[in-house]
């Protein structure tokens, strides 16, 4: 069973291999040709004639995050001050191109910009952009010594900071996925809640327990721990050889469909399209820490949310001041931070029973400042690359932030 645990890695990325490729040819499938010194602004943004800045945003533990801004529309005004700001949140694995590959029709991060918005998007560390560090090299085992818990402490809160002191605004938050993750255990320990104005969680991710993919059913017999054991590295790059090679593994398990890996992963999607999919896999996958995959992989398995498990009482309680990892207590978001919920009827990892348990604990949030939209027909990756997503639910977001702005 140990080549089940790979099955982690496409959980919440949004959607990270095309429906017609298979598995084992997921290393040559990204056409990367970004050239160096290149960033997200000029490469993807300016082509289609919007404002664009660089920033970066150094963390407490020293991460060096980039992070994009497009402060206003196309057609607005450049001598009038931005907008509100929102805060862009991408999933695992990939990182903020994701928002970024559609026309401005269909990107989530133009729709924004175009409706008065001062949009700033996202990278996470390791990832393309963000893989500077003050003292470690990126090839070193400690640059990647860090799980998704890292994220909720330092870098989310480092985030919010930097935009509300260059805007002197509370921004709005949208996560897809692991960003919703993320997002979701920082509001559960009060952090950054008193410093954003709202919160909009796409395919909200707190548990796991229910997926319903041949490849979730795997992981939830795999042992955890073993991807480490396996890979002996610290960094999980899907397009290097080594997990290339789990891909194939993987697909020799009876009742896998490795020619149709987007609908085996996350459900059978509504409105994606090929070409769609074909120039997210430009840029996409992208690297990430192997803890986070062993994290994620706890989440599934145990069925908790809960902070990193260094499975080791002696350890955990080095790290924690208790033999078990504490969980992450949904209940304690506060009742009257304003959030919206999109999810999906046929998405097989945000899975609607997982879903339900996420709004059970949330029974005691104001009903004015929860808004809960289900769509039956959509899947996972329709929410962040799907061509129709801006009339299902991008409209529905910005009529939100225009409400709590």
């Amino acid at each position: 069973m140990g080549p089940a645990a790979v099955a982690v890695l496409i959980i919440l990325c949004g959607a990270a291999a095309e429906a017609r490729v298979p598995a084992g040819h997921l290393a040559t499938r990204r056409r990367d040709s970004v050239p160096a010194g290149v960033g997200a602004c000029a490469l993807a943004v300016a082509p289609f004639g919007y404002p664009c800045e660089e920033h970066t945003v150094t963390t407490v533990d020293g991460y060096i995050l980039s992070l994009q801004r497009i402060p206003r529309g196309r057609r607005a005004s450049g001598g009038g001050g931005a907008g509100q700001p929102v805060l862009l949140q991408h999933g695992v694995l990939t990182d903020g191109m994701t928002w970024l590959l559609s026309s401005p029709e269909e990107s989530l991060a133009y729709i924004l910009a175009d409706s008065g918005f001062d949009v700033w998007v996202a990278n996470n560390r390791g990832t393309r952009w963000s893989s500077r560090h003050v003292s470690l090299d990126s090839s070193s085992r400690r640059y990647w010594d860090w799980s998704w818990d890292d994220l909720v402490v330092n870098d989310m809160p480092s985030l919010v900071d930097y935009i509300y002191s260059h805007t002197e605004q509370k921004p709005h938050f949208l996560g897809h996925s692991m960003g919703t993750l993320v997002a979701l255990a920082a509001f559960s320990e009060g952090r950054t809640v008193d410093k954003l104005k709202s919160a909009a969680l796409l395919t909200p991710v707190a548990y796991l327990s229910h997926m319903t993919t041949p490849l979730g059913i795997l992981l939830a017999k795999a042992f955890v721990g073993e991807l480490i054991t396996i890979l002996g590295v610290a960094e999980f790059n899907p397009v290097t050889p080594a997990v290339a090679s789990l891909f194939k593994e993987l697909c020799r398990h009876p009742g896998t469909n490795c020619y149709d890996l987007l609908t085996d992963f996350t459900g059978k999607n509504y409105c994606l399209n090929s070409s769609a999919v074909d120039v997210f896999l430009q840029y996409e996958p992208q690297p990430t820490s192997t803890k986070t995959m062993v994290h994620l992989a706890q989440t599934f398995r145990d069925g908790v949310l809960s902070k990193y498990d260094y499975v080791w009482p002696g350890v955990n309680v080095e790290k924690y001041g208790q033999p078990d990892p504490p969980a992450y207590n949904m209940s304690n978001i506060p009742a009257g931070f304003p959030l919206f919920l999109s999810y999906g009827g046929r998405d097989e990892l945000a899975d609607p029973g997982d879903v339900g348990r996420l709004l059970g604990d949330l029974r005691g949030h104001d009903p004015g400042r929860l808004t809960v939209q289900y769509l039956e027909q959509f899947a996972h990756a329709d929410f962040v690359i799907g061509t129709c997503a801006k009339d299902y639910v991008y409209n529905h977001v910005v009529s939100f932030f225009n409400r709590f702005n």
